[in-house]
């Protein structure tokens, strides 16, 4: 069985410790003040004692829910509702804060490692999952852990949605599979209370040898492609050499033309050199061409000399 892995970026452990706050700090400070003047004045310890003991009890009342928290309140057992953000007061070891639910958005990540595809090519695929809870009665009371329940649906989605996509598919329609994997951990996870907001595969590894195999399919793909053009361009190129020829043969005189430029453009150059077949003076009148080309070539060389 394929190992899968998940890391979770929250501070639930945090949350959910006991915790003091100023207001609670006060009191005790407080009692224990009212105590010792009592204790001072009837010059017996009796008074700073009671005093103390009172403020530990009373300290247990007051709680502070910061801003992106909301705490679940249960009375002797039974759930009485949600409380915060801000200060509240609780029945000292009557009511119990049992959970702090965290109501911003957490990032899960999680990962499945060798995971067959539809196409039995195993590949190791790392996600990353953003979701929040909305309904923090539902998150408290109809999962034990709904932090680790969304981790492990999440999982199990991925795992789901390897297993029946193509590795084509699943290299190129990344959006396709992620909007479906959000769809689908939603559906499981929104009876917790829980929306998903967002998942995204950060990467689809697959084995050495099967990336060698595909390179040489992508190479041997964009040789084809090149010398698909490449004979088209020869086409193209054989076509106006034929539209040019049938221009030709019904104009000698551009034929001609055509003849002196090419000699122009070919004997400007110092130092160049050009064969003509003789059929092709004696046909086009080139002799008073080539000389005078000639001419031309003659005194440039002369001129560089002097």
């Amino acid at each position: 069985m394929a190992p899968v892995i998940f890391r979770r970026n929250d501070d639930s452990a945090a949350i959910n410790r006991p915790r003091t706050n100023v207001v609670a700090l006060s009191i005790l400070i407080g009692s224990l003040g009212a105590g010792s003047w009592m204790s001072a004045i009837v010059r017996n310890p009796v008074p700073v004692v009671v005093m103390a003991l009172l403020g530990i009890v009373l300290m247990q009342a007051p709680k502070v829910a910061q801003q992106w928290e909301r705490a679940i309140v249960l009375r002797l057992g039974r759930y009485v509702g949600l409380q915060g953000p801000g200060l509240f007061w609780i029945v000292p070891f009557v009511d119990t804060v049992t959970t702090w639910i965290d109501q911003r958005t957490i990032t899960t990540s999680f990962a499945a490692e060798q995971t067959l595809t539809a196409d039995t090519v195993p590949v190791n695929v790392d996600a990353v999952l953003f979701w929040m809870v909305h309904d923090a009665q539902q998150a408290a009371l109809e999962v034990q852990d709904y932090a680790q329940a969304v981790s492990w649906a999440a999982q199990t989605a991925l795992r789901d949605i390897i297993g029946r996509t193509p590795l084509s598919d699943l290299l190129r329609g990344r959006e396709r599979i992620e909007q479906e994997l959000q769809q689908l951990i939603d559906q499981r996870s929104n009876p917790w209370g829980v929306t998903v907001q967002s998942v995204e595969m950060r990467d689809v590894v697959i084995p050495d040898a099967l990336q060698d195999a595909m390179s040489r399919e992508a190479q041997a793909a964009r040789e084809k492609q090149a010398r698909i053009i490449l004979g088209q361009a020869e086409m193209e190129i054989a076509h106006s050499f034929e539209e040019a020829a049938k221009s030709y043969v019904e104009n000698p005189t551009a034929l001609h033309l055509r003849a002196m430029n090419m000699l122009y453009e070919g004997l400007k150059e110092k130092g160049a050199l050009m064969l003509i077949p003789s059929s092709a003076v004696e046909s086009m009148g080139m002799g008073g061409l080539l000389g005078a080309a000639a001419l031309r070539q003659d005194r440039l060389v002369g001129g560089d000399n002097k």
